[in-house]
């Protein structure tokens, strides 16, 4: 394979044309945060590196070096070199990457090289492509404006949301609900991962000459990501568009999103039995999260009646008493906690609507741009 391309250090290129990207760093080093095109084959196992390292405090750089031909040697070397070769033809546009764009990528590069592979890697590694995002997403919230979607929980403002063009789902990347019962199935990204992920997304569609962009109204931390200071600092004095549906249609909505379509992502992820188990113990696990704060009588109410549900899911039959556990929570629970918080939020409203009517006025009108707040 010949590859004449050069080195790079065209950081916006790749997260704009999401070039694949080759991570040898050790798997530890991964899992703490990574790329969304990123494909981890390491140079170094977590305790080859944990060696290494240690070499190199006691005895220096040449040692440590030394050390490391001697792990990575014969059938070893041969394994995780033909896996880069087929991570190569697999990407013939793609770049090696490690911690600092050091030693690591430079050897990775030099023995698919001996390998009859030319190919490229990034000048500074994962560290300087960090930086780049961190510093692109500071100035992205510096430099956009944000229009603030609130409404009491169950009114469905993800789906509102996701039906305007230049919407960010701060939700989505979190792969949370941002409630005691919005854990996903497959879990939350990392810290790092989540703010990777929410750069990319600005930097695509400020790509696309988009400024404004409509966020769901959120707390400082989204399950256990948190969003950027600067970002929330923002959001807190941005526009309100604040959607508002009946009781009756926020409960329907709410069994949607928390009951069926959580239990039907459990399903296809584990199967019918394994998936229906841990869907029930999660949701049992999220009234009990809440204990304290329901009360004791209360808790054992909503959960009496929950278990009565799963029992109902379980057997084949309707699972109507979902939807009175889920009609209690939002009106004595999540309503009067909303109603407090949006006093402090009135003079920020710019309108109140339904989905239909939000939509069509401002979401999908191209209207976003020209709201002010209302004082």
């Amino acid at each position: 394979m010949t590859d004449t391309r050069p080195n790079t250090c065209d950081y916006r290129r790749l997260f704009l044309e999401n070039i694949p990207l080759l991570d040898v760093r050790a798997p530890i080093e991964y899992d703490k945060g990574a790329f969304p095109k990123s494909t981890n084959s390491p140079l170094l196992n977590d305790e080859e590196r944990a060696q290494i390292g240690t070499c190199y405090k006691r005895k220096g750089h040449d040692a440590a070096v030394e050390l490391g031909h001697q792990l990575v040697a014969g059938e070893t070397r041969d394994e995780r070199t033909q896996s880069w070769i087929e991570f190569t033809q697999q990407h013939p546009a793609g770049y090696i990457y490690c911690f600092r764009g050091g030693e690591r990528s430079h050897m990775v590069q030099s023995w698919l090289k001996e390998g009859g592979v030319d190919y490229p890697l990034i000048t500074g590694g994962y560290k300087a492509l960090r930086n780049w995002l961190l510093d692109y997403l500071e100035d992205s919230i510096d430099q956009c404006r944000f229009i603030i979607l609130g409404g009491k929980t169950g009114t469905g403002k993800t789906r509102l949301l996701t039906r305007s063009p230049d919407h960010i789902d701060l939700e989505g990347l979190a792969n949370h609900s941002g409630s005691s019962f919005g854990r996903r199935v497959g879990g939350q990204p990392t810290q790092i991962g989540f703010e990777n992920n929410l750069a990319i997304n600005l930097l695509k569609l400020r790509d696309q000459g988009i400024n404004t962009f409509l966020l769901e109204d959120e707390s400082k931390l989204i399950g256990r990501c948190c969003l950027p200071p600067t970002l929330k600092a923002k959001m807190d004095t941005a526009p309100i568009l604040l959607l508002e549906e009946d009781l009756e249609t926020r409960v329907q909505i709410t069994f949607e999103e928390y009951i069926s379509q959580n239990l039907k992502e459990n399903i296809a992820l584990h199967g019918e039995e394994k998936g229906f188990g841990l869907f029930s113990e999660e949701l049992l696990a999220s009234i009990d999260r809440i204990r304290k704060r329901l009360g004791g009588v209360r808790h054992q109410e909503y959960r009496s009646i929950m278990e009565e549900a799963l029992e109902q899911q379980q057997n084949g039959e309707e699972p109507s008493r979902h939807k009175d556990w889920i009609a209690a929570l939002l009106r004595d629970y999540y309503d009067p906690m909303y109603e407090y918080q949006l006093e402090q939020k009135q003079d920020r409203i710019v309108a109140t609507g339904n989905q239909q009517q939000l939509a069509e006025e401002f979401l999908l009108s191209g209207a976003l741009s020209s709201l002010t707040p209302a004082y």
